[in-house]
């Protein structure tokens, strides 16, 4: 007997099936560059949970880490791995230092404004764990930037369809081998989608806490599904808590003040106006300084300085964190602002190799929802975008490889 939904239809009736050679299940960075970096006689439908602009690569602040010559490397390198415990994969810290350079290079192609110094030179900062400065960055909004760059390009290709207010709920499976994904969409029809390549980048796991930096709809998908078709997963209590974040009681995401902040000068202080932490120390011993103070405190948040930071860094790399403070009632640039920790970046997921291949055939993850490695314990404040990008770079020149490969099997 047919299965029936609520209103009495045949749910049989109500689903459709596609067809593409590709499937990607979400619309930040790693999806869209993706996207972008597969050869363009390949047929692409692209899925997006929500509005596009209601993903979280769109909300990254402090900018994009780049190796800035070979005698950064150790430095890079090292910093990677102490922020990350050493729990990191080497193998994949070293792929994504290595390509730092070309993405950067690629981005600027594509039209990405980093900023720059007077002699037109990239301009470069610095946040927390890192030894020097080697973070590009446009203002503090990179990721806007940066995600709507490429949300243009990829808008312009002939072989993506995005479909808007779509859902991943499951994958389909054949015989042990990943041939597509199922979906709903925004009118409530099922979709069977057939691809000979599934790609999940459907970010991480913010809107399952209750303070978190992350949009709501950022649930874990990939995570869940991957689990319920016993494909690996890795580290998945680890998890990166924010030190610096906006303290509100209103209700929703919590708004986020960049580690760069700290990294041009920002001060982090107590009730009695104390500094009490080395601030660009890796995330999670600031975070855990700060818990500890609010503790011994016995209050709901600490304070972050700008007294140090120049009028025209305020005003000039932070305009949309002085201009969100004020709208709050706080004038950075006159009175340290609350700020308390917030969940804030997953650092696990689903298991991939170096190709971002899951472990199931022909079923990839890209971006925060996969876990390479590079990041270990602990992420280094401004690899994320990198690590998605070098990966997602990655997973599309291997589905093109495997796919070449198949079409030559099928010739023969």
């Amino acid at each position: 007997m047919n299965g029936l939904n609520g209103k009495g239809m045949d749910i049989e009736e109500m689903t459709k099936e596609l067809f593409y050679d590709i499937v990607i299940a979400g619309c930040g960075v790693a999806g869209l560059y993706t996207a972008l970096s597969i050869p363009q006689d390949k047929k692409i439908l692209m899925l997006s949970k929500e509005d596009l602009a209601s993903c979280d690569s769109m909300l990254a602040q402090g900018g994009i880490c780049v190796l800035r010559d070979d005698n950064d490397y150790d430095a890079y390198f090292e910093d990677t791995m102490r922020a990350g415990h050493y729990e990191n994969r080497a193998e994949s810290v070293e792929i994504m230092i290595r390509s730092s350079r070309d993405i950067i290079d690629h981005l600027l192609s594509l039209g990405v404004r980093f900023d720059r110094n007077e002699d037109g030179s990239l301009a470069y900062t610095r946040e927390g764990a890192h030894s020097r400065p080697r973070i590009c960055f446009h203002k503090d909004i990179t990721g806007e930037e940066i995600t709507t760059t490429l949300l243009s390009h990829v808008r312009k290709l002939e072989n993506v369809r995005i479909m808007e207010y779509t859902t991943m709920t499951d994958i389909i499976e054949e015989n042990g081998i990943c041939v597509g994904m199922k979906a709903i969409d925004g009118n409530g029809d099922m979709l069977q989608i057939y691809a000979s390549d599934t790609v999940m980048a459907t970010g991480g796991i913010g809107g399952l806490y209750h303070h978190s930096t992350n949009f709501p709809l950022l649930t874990g998908d990939a995570c869940r599904i991957a689990g319920e078709h016993n494909v690996k997963l890795e580290h998945m209590d680890y998890v990166q808590i924010h030190p610096t974040c906006l303290y509100s009681t209103k209700p929703g995401r919590s708004f986020l003040i960049s580690e760069s902040a700290r990294g041009e000068g920002a001060i982090i202080l107590n009730h009695k106006g104390e500094r009490f932490v080395d601030e660009l120390l890796p995330r999670d011993v600031v975070t855990e300084a700060i818990m500890k103070e609010m503790e011994k405190e016995g209050t709901e948040y600490e304070y972050l300085s700008f007294e140090n930071v120049p009028e025209d860094i305020v005003r000039e790399h932070f305009p949309n964190i002085y201009k969100h403070c004020l709208g709050e009632g706080y004038d950075l640039l006159h009175e340290p602002v609350p700020i308390v920790p917030a969940q804030h970046y997953f650092m696990g997921g689903v298991h991939v190799d170096s190709d971002s291949q899951t472990t199931m055939a022909h079923l990839y993850a890209v971006g925060e929802t996969s876990c390479n490695g590079v990041h270990g314990r602990n992420r280094l404040a401004s690899n994320s975008l990198l690590e998605s990008l070098v990966f997602a770079r990655r997973a599309a020149a291997k589905i093109a490889d495997t796919q070449r490969q198949f079409s030559k099997e099928e010739r023969i």
